[in-house]
């Protein structure tokens, strides 16, 4: 709408607010409304090329995110050595020897479950142990 024709309609609407409001149609409480509050908050629309910015700084933070998460995992020290599946084992045989949990544990009878035994199979020696 032209600023000529909304000065016009604001001075027409600015006269018929003068009056009593019941009076008033629907349709001209609603443009009053609107023009003293104008187009802020929810009735505000979104700036052009909104949803495409949110969208790539999104994928810039899931970038930075990545980026540190890689360089952080190359500067990181080795596993333990009690992550590794041979290790464990020996973690269950010693845990049957002591007869720890005899009720609910790996010493208990007829137990099925993995027990201490975490990690995947590894080759080589356990550690602590010389190759031959």
């Amino acid at each position: 709408m032209p600023p000529q024709e909304q000065a016009d309609l604001w001075m027409a609407l600015r006269d018929r607010m003068k009056t009593d409001w019941h009076e008033m149609t629907l349709q001209e409480k609603k443009a009053a409304y609107w023009i003293a509050f104008g187009p802020h908050g929810p009735r505000a629309l979104p700036p052009p090329g909104e949803g495409r910015q949110i969208f790539w700084y999104t994928m810039l933070g899931v970038g930075v995110s990545a980026v540190i998460f890689v360089i952080i995992r190359q500067f990181a020290r080795p596993p333990p050595k009690t992550m590794n599946a041979q290790y464990q084992a020996l973690t269950n045989e010693y845990l049957k020897n002591q007869k720890t949990e005899p009720i609910t544990g790996v010493s208990s009878e007829g137990y099925v479950g993995k027990g201490m035994i975490q990690s995947k199979p590894t080759k080589g020696p356990l550690p602590g142990e010389d190759e031959e």
